[in-house]
């Protein structure tokens, strides 16, 4: 592994509370400039594996290098590498925006000639206004005061920043204002993102790694792991036959084969094929020709959301055998 290609590489990393085992064996790496979206269900073992990587937490063995750094060896340098904005994002209520990030900055070891500076770069970046500087933070919108924890989190040019439920509890404006403001972090600062709220992990990471019971059950992109734990295509066609014609049409072409009707919408099916089988090619090329009774209305492409690959890497028992993703128009 090319060591100076990753901001984050951890090997082995175990953490035990007792005889209990929070997190066991983690094995993953992050590339500079990549975001990232940490998953699982509640007691996966997010929140102490951010934490070690945060340096608040030691653990019990593996390696955790941040830059090249063995985050056991030294700990205090890795804290002023990362920024981490914890879920609840604790700020000061009695205090302006502008007067909370001055704190922050002399906490981080800004210098003074250099503070100015940076703090206006932050507050542009993270769009809080002149207006918005005026008002105390406990006047302000759970928005707002999402977008100082940020602009706290840029504020002294960390590499790594890490951030638990960022857009938590807002509106949908505020929701989209976030995830641009993380998008123009991509090749930037390396970011890790948690968050229950999968459509927008769906929406601003590169990767997502997935834990369950204290393992990674999944890593990579969204097509990845849509192979993995998909292994089919699906498709949703409306077309004016029988599921008996159209099983015993298809049936001798496609192996593993199945189809269900849907009976809420008369003619039409979900068929589920091999990766390796071109449905609409196959419609188009061979069965429109031999079939001339049969009218084509639709075939659809579906694609299976994150959160049935969530549901399908963390609690198998719940895949049913055609379940019912997502939309992709074949054009």
């Amino acid at each position: 592994m090319e060591y100076s290609e990753h901001s984050i590489i951890v090997e082995s990393l175990t953490k035990k509370f007792g005889s209990a085992k929070a997190i066991s064996n983690l094995d993953f790496s992050i590339k500079h400039g990549e975001i990232i979206g940490f998953l699982g269900p509640n007691g996966a073992g997010k929140s102490t594996t951010l934490r070690i990587l945060s340096g608040i937490l030691p653990a019990t063995s593996g390696i955790a290098l941040i830059n090249g750094i063995p985050l056991a060896k030294d700990p205090k340098k890795i804290k002023n590498l990362i920024s981490f904005m914890p879920e609840n994002n604790p700020l000061p209520d009695d205090l302006r925006p502008i007067e909370y990030l001055r704190f922050r900055a002399h906490l981080k070891g800004i210098p003074s000639k250099e503070q100015k500076k940076q703090i206006d770069n932050v507050l542009s970046a993270c769009n809080i206004t002149k207006t918005n500087q005026k008002h105390l933070i406990k006047n302000l919108s759970k928005g707002m005061k999402q977008r100082i924890g940020i602009a706290d989190c840029l504020l002294g040019s960390p590499s790594i920043i890490i951030m638990d439920e960022p857009t938590i509890g807002l509106d949908p404006h505020q929701i989209i204002a976030i995830r641009e403001l993380i998008h123009s972090l991509k090749g930037q600062r390396t970011v890790i993102l948690s968050s229950h709220i999968l459509s927008e992990i769906e929406a601003c990471c590169d990767r997502v790694i997935i834990l369950n019971h204290g393992h990674i059950v999944a890593q990579g992109n969204k097509n990845s792991l849509s192979h993995e734990f998909f292994p089919f295509n699906q498709y949703r066609i409306n077309l004016n036959t029988t599921k008996e014609e159209l099983e015993s049409t298809l049936a001798p072409l496609i192996p593993n084969l199945k189809i269900q009707l849907n009976t809420a919408q008369p003619s039409t099916f979900v068929v589920q094929t091999p990766q390796n089988i071109n449905l609409p090619h196959l419609f188009f090329t061979n069965l429109l020709t031999t079939h001339l009774h049969w009218q084509l209305q639709e075939i659809t492409l579906l694609k299976p959301t994150l959160e049935q690959i969530f549901i399908a890497c963390t609690r198998p028992a719940w895949k049913s055998t055609l379940p019912t993703f997502t939309k992709q128009k074949i054009t």
